[in-house]
């Protein structure tokens, strides 16, 4: 029953995927929901249970995830396992036997069963649709629904195990199991449809089709599944073609009749491959259309055919060999001397650009027009890429091992060409953008970020480099590799650690910042009385409760500090009130300063609180004064506000972002040596009233001669055919106050340091992204440290850029757009 074959395997697990982002996008909607229900409660009791929940849910929200991943793994690797007979016989039983099971495991089962209910109620259609498929995926050869691994019972019991991970409270899981259950079960019938979509853009057939086998020799499909043929192969010989796929290119036979056998196993493996007939998204043809099947696969023979030449060592290091002289591309179409010219002008690239080296055997293995147009784009395409001064000769000769897996795409999928965010595109543009950021590649990190990429793109070339899915796969292998690798050099500073903890710091003191903010709204205090308290002396509070605990001495001083400064400013006419007051005056300074000098506070802001606070006390001398019982109240009151507890590490998330904290406090918080560790920029170090005087030139900052459009027009070749080459989808800014929210890790930036331009790379974001780490310098490295605030205003002010105006892909289109341009006009002349 195990999925054994790779791409059934593969399929099950981005049903999986399907599954862990559906289930994450519930609980934080059921996150939001609950909170708006608690607005909306009748019921004292019913609002504290919905906070409650809210709270749970939202503070342990990264365990129900991975609880629940892997409560669903376990339950669909027990579900597609193999399933050993026992050697006893199933007896008949009664309701006694429940005796044996606790009261709580027997409501847990209801619990979970009621989620399966109505998530079964929702999706009944999907379910029954989908049972088939998942049939293929499994290999039981049967569509029941109670095989189904991804059924309703499975989701409800995974579900469940999450819950229980989130709180231990009954109320609250019963709460949770209700409005996660009902999200969850109307959310699912779009999981479900999107499962059923992946499967079949995979090839997956239902298991009550079959594909019609036809007698006798040499009608055996070769390439029905060409992601398991094996190369070299004999059929590949300039001797060896057999059976009627016998069209030879000019280097010899690229098709065989006589199936291997991983080709006769993956005809009933329930997976086709798509067709090569235009860039169309294409599910397969139908088992009838022999001439299409034919042509997809030997199209896809030929493609991983090249793919194993071209990945051979030394084959793409070498200078071009007069690469496109054997075929004129759409140019030639045009006016063959012209393209010739064209072609000249370019710089010469960094590796062969195969495409147009072996065009001939390409066209003859794709049928129509489209198709061949399609090859000469991606042709031109590389040709760009190939020869882009910006891409290191070490990266690009690594990119041109993706020329056959891209343009097998781009005859399988035209989105490619219309998509900023087609997997493929962001792909290349991501290998292209993090080398970029490296100064050499013989040795440390550069080194291993080149080895790392190598891998990455031998597992796509040998693998099944026409699903798109596995290029988002390698992708996010990527980018952690680069998280990683980044990480393990500001870790080895200590810089992570150092400003880890600052960020925790801030996070705790926002927090506590909006606690009080909340609890003295309900005061008529002043608006610099009540903005010292809430962003000043609750600095104070929480480091003496961090530095000596909540018990301590200071910490229990610091607290009637703040309620009687509060005090202090109100009304006290009455001689005993006054007396009070004078008595406690002396002390009350002594400690307030000793607070504001724990937390830095400048001097200035200092003088400039007491100026306001001493008239102020002086004139509640003067006012009539409350009755005793009101001021009794009122100090119980405030003194309750600083008795409340101050949130620990548990109150705080890796979701918060600090925007509550002033830059003042933020930089109080380092001392001079963690400064100088971490490399702090301070906002009072950059000249902000200076005008960017100084432009980059084109070699630095990547930028083109000309922008790159944002909606590029079709491509056309002839009155009948066209590409759309257009994108509705807005480019990435590169720079200005957007480019904040863009930034990536590992990207090399340009930033204005010490009034000169230096290329810097972002080696590190805080969890809570407060803090970015950037470093600059070839041999000795240095680091620069910024808050969020100041990154946000350097983007705004101009004083940092990206190194690439625009992505590898976009340029490498724009250049081949202005080419074809001219090649037109000169056709016309």
């Amino acid at each position: 029953m195990s999925p054994s074959e790779p791409r059934l395997q593969a399929a099950l697990d981005a049903a999986l995927s399907h599954i862990r982002t559906t289930v994450t996008a519930v609980a934080q909607r059921v996150s939001d929901v609950l909170g708006t229900m608690s607005l909306s409660a009748t019921r004292v009791a019913e609002r504290d249970q919905f906070l409650a929940a809210q709270f749970e849910l939202r503070r342990h929200l990264p365990v129900f995830q991975v609880e629940f991943t892997n409560a669903l793994r376990q339950r669909v690797e027990r579900e597609t396992g193999p399933r050993h007979e026992g050697l006893r016989k199933p007896a008949a039983t009664d309701w006694q036997s429940l005796s044996l099971v606790e009261d709580r495991q027997v409501e847990e089962q209801m619990v979970f069963d009621r989620i399966a209910q109505q998530i079964e109620h929702e999706c009944e259609w999907e379910l029954r649709e989908l049972a088939p498929y998942m049939g293929t995926v499994t290999r039981t050869g049967r569509a029941a629904e109670g095989t189904n691994p991804l059924r309703a019972e499975v989701l409800g019991a995974a579900l469940y195990r999450a819950i229980e991970a989130v709180t231990p409270q009954d109320d609250l899981r019963k709460l949770l199991a209700r409005e996660l259950g009902q999200t969850l079960a109307r959310a699912m019938r779009n999981g479900y449809a999107e499962i059923l979509r992946d499967l079949k853009a995979r090839g997956v057939q239902p298991v009550n089709l079959s594909v019609r086998q036809l007698d006798g020799p040499g009608h055996h499909l070769p390439g029905i599944n060409s992601a398991y043929q094996s190369l070299p192969r004999p059929e590949y010989s300039s001797t060896g073609g057999h059976g009627d796929l016998h069209d030879r290119g000019p280097e010899g036979s690229y098709g065989g009749g006589r199936s291997t056998p991983s080709t006769s196993h993956s005809s009933h493996s329930g997976l086709r491959s798509p067709s090569g007939h235009g860039p169309g998204v294409r599910s397969g043809y139908a088992p009838t259309d022999l001439a299409g099947v034919r042509a997809d696969a030997q199209l896809m023979d030929l493609l991983r055919r090249l793919s194993a030449i071209a990945s051979r060592p030394g084959d793409l290091d070498a200078a071009v060999r007069h690469a496109g002289s054997r075929s004129g591309g759409y140019g030639a179409e045009l006016s063959g001397g012209s393209r010739g010219a064209a072609v000249e002008a370019l710089s010469m690239p960094m590796a062969v650009n195969l495409i147009r080296a072996h065009r001939e055997e390409l066209l003859q293995a794709s049928s129509g027009k489209l198709d061949h147009m399609v090859i000469d784009v991606v042709g031109s395409l590389f040709d760009q890429i190939l020869s882009d001064p910006r891409v290191p000769p070490q990266m690009a000769r690594q990119i041109a091992r993706l020329q056959l897996p891209v343009l097998r795409v781009a005859l399988n999928d035209a989105t490619f060409f219309s998509s900023r965010r087609h997997p493929v595109r962001r792909f290349v543009n991501r290998i292209a953008s993090l080398a970029c950021a490296f100064d050499d590649f013989d040795d440390g990190p550069g080194k291993h970020f080149l080895e790392r990429v190598r891998e990455l793109i031998q597992e796509i070339v040998e693998g099944d480099f026409d699903q798109v899915p596995l290029y988002t796969v390698k992708l996010d292998e990527l980018e952690r590799f680069i998280a990683k690798q980044t990480h393990d050099e500001v870790e080895q500073a200590g810089t992570a650690v150092t400003l880890e903890n600052k960020e925790s710091e801030l996070l705790l003191q926002q927090r506590y910042m909006l606690q009080l903010r909340h609890a003295i709204a309900s005061l008529s205090l002043p608006d610099y009385m009540s903005e010292f308290v809430t962003q000043v002396w609750s600095q104070a509070l929480l480091l003496a409760v961090r530095h000596d605990g909540a018990q301590s001495d200071r910490h229990q001083r610091y607290k009637l500090v703040g309620r009687d400064v509060i005090m202090s400013l109100q009304p006290k006419g009455n001689p005993t009130l006054r007396q009070r007051f004078l008595m406690r005056l002396p002390s009350l300074n002594k400690d307030l300063k000793e607070g504001l000098a724990l937390i830095g506070w400048p001097e200035a802001a200092q003088r400039a609180f007491f100026g306001r606070l001493m008239p102020a006390q002086a004139d509640s001398m003067k006012q009539p004064a409350l009755s005793e019982l009101d001021h009794n109240l009122m100090a119980k009151q405030v003194e309750a506000i600083f008795n409340a507890a101050v949130p620990g590490q548990d109150a705080i998330s890796m979701t918060d972002v600090v925007t509550e904290v002033d830059e003042a406090a933020i930089a109080q918080r380092f001392t001079a040596d963690e400064a100088q560790q971490v490399g702090l920029v301070a906002p009072e170090a950059v000249d902000w009233s200076g005008k960017i005087d100084i432009e980059l030139d084109a070699a630095a900052t990547g930028a083109d001669d000309d922008e790159v459009p944002t909606d590029p027009m079709p491509l056309k070749l002839g009155a009948d055919l066209a590409l759309d080459l257009s994108s509705t989808e807005p480019p990435e800014p590169t720079r200005g106050p957007q480019l904040m929210d863009h930034i990536k890790l590992g990207f090399a930036y340009q930033m204005q340091l010490k009034d000169e331009w230096q290329k810097v790379r972002l080696t590190y974001v805080s969890p809570a992204r407060s803090f970015f780490v950037f470093t600059h310098g070839k041999r000795h490295q240095e680091t620069v440290s910024m808050t969020a605030r100041m990154l946000a205003r350097m983007c705004e002010g101009g004083r940092l850029r990206a190194v690439e105006s625009a992505y590898l892909m976009e340029r490498a289109t724009h250049r081949a757009r202005k080419q074809l341009a001219a090649l037109k006009a000169t056709t016309r002349q």
